[in-house]
C-alpha cells in the first residue's frame, strides 16, 4: 500500500471529469435544442448546415420577392379592370350615338362624357403606382424578379408592362369634336361621335381598345399564375430543406434525454466512488494505532 499517489482515487476523478464533460454538453445540446452549438461539435455537419440555411433564408426570400411580383401584377390588373369598364361604358355610348335618330345637341352630350372617360383612362394609367413605381406609364419593362437563392437567370422572371393611354390604345377623345371631323380609325386616334359615319368608326376603334386591354390583362394573368406556382415549389423546396438541416443540426430530444441521464446517473456514481477511493489511506491510520 502506497501513500503517496493514491491510482484508484485519480482513476476515479480522471472518469469523473470525463462524464461531467459529456453531461455538460448534453446539458447544452438540450436546453439550446441544437446537436451543433459550435464548430467542434461537428465540424463538417456545421458546415453543411450552414450551406442548407443559407439556401433556405434565401429560397424564403424569394418567395416573398414572388410575392411582391403577384401584388405588382394585381395591382396592375386592378387598374385595367377599371379600363376596362370605362371602355365598355366608351362603347354602349358609341352605339347609342351611332342612332340617327339623336340630334347634335345629343351626340354632344355622348361626346362630352366619352371625353371624360377617355381622360380617366389616360389618368389612371399616369397614377397606378405600386412601391412608388409607375406601372402603366410604359417605365414599368425588363423588370427582373429574384425568385431562387441563386444568381443565374434561372432563378428570375422578367416582367413587362406596356404603355397604357387613351391615345395609345386609340381611344382619345376630344370635347370641340363636330360632324364634320375626321372619321376615328383614320389615324388621329380621337373618338368622335358627332355623326352616325364617325360613332361608327368609333365603335370599331373602342372594340380594337377592348381587344388591347383584354390581351394585356390575360397576359398580366398568366404572369401571376407563373408566380403563384413560383411560391408553391420555393415553399416546397424550404420545407424539404428546413428538413434535412434539422436532421444535421438540431438535437434529437429523447435520445439526448437517455444519454443525460445515464451521464448523470455515472456521475453521481463517479462521485461516490471518488470519495471511496479518498478514505482508502485512511487504513495507514489504522497501523499506527
Amino acid at each position: 500500500m502506497v501513500v503517496q499517489h493514491n491510482i484508484t482515487a485519480m482513476n476515479a476523478n480522471r472518469q469523473l471529469g470525463i462524464t461531467t464533460d459529456v453531461q455538460a454538453k448534453s446539458s447544452e445540446k438540450l436546453s439550446s435544442g441544437y446537436r451543433i452549438n459550435r464548430a467542434a461539435d461537428d465540424a463538417a455537419g456545421l458546415a453543411i448546415s450552414e450551406k442548407m440555411r443559407r439556401q433556405v433564408r434565401g429560397l424564403t426570400q424569394a418567395s416573398d420577392n414572388a410575392q411582391d411580383g403577384i401584388s405588382a401584377v394585381q395591382t396592375a390588373e386592378g387598374a385595367l379592370n377599371e379600363v376596362h369598364d370605362m371602355l365598355q361604358r366608351m362603347n354602349e355610348l358609341a352605339v347609342k350615338a351611332a342612332n340617327d335618330t339623336l340630334t347634335t345637341q345629343d351626340r354632344s352630350y355622348i361626346q362630352q362624357e366619352i371625353v371624360q372617360l377617355s381622360d380617366e383612362i389616360t389618368r389612371t394609367a399616369a397614377s397606378t403606382e405600386f412601391n412608388n413605381q409607375h406601372l402603366l406609364d410604359g417605365s414599368f419593362t425588363n423588370k427582373n424578379l429574384q425568385v431562387g437563392s441563386e444568381s443565374d437567370s434561372q432563378n428570375q422572371i422578367n416582367i413587362c408592362i406596356a404603355r397604357l393611354s387613351a391615345t395609345s390604345i386609340g381611344v382619345g377623345a376630344v370635347i370641340t369634336a363636330t360632324a364634320t371631323d375626321t372619321v376615328p380609325g383614320s389615324g388621329d386616334n380621337q373618338i368622335n361621335v358627332m355623326s352616325h359615319s364617325n360613332a361608327k368608326g368609333s365603335i370599331e376603334c373602342i372594340k380594337n381598345a377592348l381587344m388591347s386591354i383584354s390581351k394585356q390583362r390575360s397576359d398580366l394573368g398568366a404572369i401571376q399564375n407563373r408566380l403563384e406556382h413560383t411560391i408553391k415549389n420555393l415553399d416546397n423546396v424550404v420545407e424539404n430543406t428546413q428538413a434535412a438541416e434539422s436532421q444535421i443540426r438540431d438535437t434529437d430530444m429523447a435520445d439526448e434525454m437517455v444519454r443525460y441521464s445515464n451521464n448523470n446517473i455515472l456521475a453521481q456514481a463517479g462521485q461516490s466512488m471518488l470519495a471511496q477511493a479518498n478514505q482508502t489511506n485512511q487504513g495507514v491510520l489504522s497501523l499506527l494505532q
